[in-house]
């Protein structure tokens, strides 16, 4: 088993601006840690340079204590599990997965231990004898996985391992890792992927990383924490925008009041209120911010509720819907929303709103996110943990 420490780790390559800046992270041991972003954010960088096959530019990478900045990939107790497989497609299933230890100068009867205890592990005894070619994508990422294993490396290193299967098998080969990283708890794990499925099922902790401008203003990390961390109680807008399927619903407006409260809102075009609990330290009266709340926390009201929004404790939103995708279990209803994008909210699959018709959303004060112009978010006053 080993830890991982990233102090102040950067990388550039030339004379261009850092792809990885101001990166300080620490991953423990059996920790299942997943690297999630956008395009182009340095995810499989980051993980490169763990795996010694990326050179850090500036900063300290340690693992199990001992800092591995000039050791070569191959001594540094990793195994890695590539996007593209890596399979050799001369040999079989069993020499695949035996190659590293052959390399290792493993003993043959050590080998032969090693690589059908994985077989059994990972459902693969019965196609040992076959090529890559012979087997299906699901097949061969088990291969990949298996050749690691056989290792016993103290580090696991995922590069968006499930991007080439289809969805089915997708979810299949997820449970399956989630399945070994149980069995094989001695071992840390670092998964990089941009499928937010994947990283709030597996993770223990997640590192969203920044891309683009933002990378240069604020580092690469935007935030470190559990998946539900994240979720609850994200510490940007961009955080709170890439964290959730649909994403999170930002409406602009401005402060209304403050109060031991929290902020009363007043929403831009509409002139509704909705009252928010965060502190207003920091905030004041006709300042621009940005109140956010999720499609699944919005919760459709009698069209009365409206006259009663004053008296309520949750802001009333009146919208007219445009649009409604219903996808059996549940549906995402689209209404306008004036000077912006469309407003979305979960609701039941067998919903009967239609395109034109008028609705009344009530917005639970717990559930509501306030952002200000910076893109950080105010500090709360109560918890939405109980809208999970």
């Amino acid at each position: 088993m080993a830890s991982i420490s990233l102090r102040g780790v950067q990388k550039a390559y030339g004379d261009g601006a850092p792809v990885i800046r101001n990166v300080d992270l620490e991953i423990g041991e059996n920790e299942f840690c997943v690297f999630l972003g956008p395009s182009g954010c340095g995810k499989s960088t980051l993980l490169r340079m763990i795996a010694g096959l990326e050179d850090l530019t500036d900063g300290d990478l340690s693992i199990g204590g001992k800092i591995v900045n000039d050791v070569p990939a191959a001594q540094r107790g990793v195994a890695m599990v590539f996007q593209s497989y890596a399979l050799f497609p001369h040999m079989s299933v069993f020499e695949n997965m035996a190659f590293g230890l052959k390399l290792a100068k493993t003993p043959k009867d050590e080998i032969d231990r090693k690589v059908r205890e994985a077989a059994r592990i990972l459902q693969l005894e019965a196609l040992l004898e076959r090529k890559p070619k012979a087997l299906s994508g699901g097949q061969r990422q088990r291969v990949a996985i298996g050749r690691a294993i056989v290792r016993e490396p103290g580090v696991f290193l995922f590069d968006e391992p499930l991007s080439n299967l289809d969805a089915t098998l997708r979810g299949q080969t997820r449970v399956e890792i989630a399945r070994l990283h149980k069995q094989f708890a001695k071992a840390s794990v670092v998964y990089v992927t941009h499928d937010q499925i994947e990283a709030m099922t597996l993770a223990d902790k997640i590192v969203l990383l920044h891309a683009g401008k933002d990378t240069e203003r604020y580092g690469s990390i935007a935030q470190i924490g559990a998946p539900l961390d994240l979720y609850h109680r994200p510490k940007s807008r961009f955080v709170a925008g890439f964290i959730g399927s649909p994403r999170m619903n930002f409406l602009p407006g401005k402060v209304a009041s403050l109060d031991a409260q929290g902020v009363l809102v007043t929403l831009d075009h509409t002139g509704e209120n909705v009252r928010v609990p965060v502190s207003g330290a920091g905030l004041q009266s006709a300042q621009p911010v940005t109140l956010g709340v999720r499609p699944e926390h919005l919760e459709f009201a009698d069209a009365s509720a409206t006259t009663h929004a004053a008296s309520s404790q949750d802001g009333v939103l009146a919208r007219t819907v445009s649009l409604v995708e219903q996808l059996g279990e549940h549906s995402y209803v689209h209404l306008d929303q004036p000077g912006g994008a469309a407003l979305i909210a979960k609701a039941p699959g067998n919903t009967r709103l239609a395109p034109g018709d008028r609705a009344s959303l009530r917005v639970p004060r717990t559930a509501c996110h306030l952002f200000t112009e910076d893109g950080f978010a105010a500090a709360s006053l109560e918890s939405v943990e109980h809208y999970a």
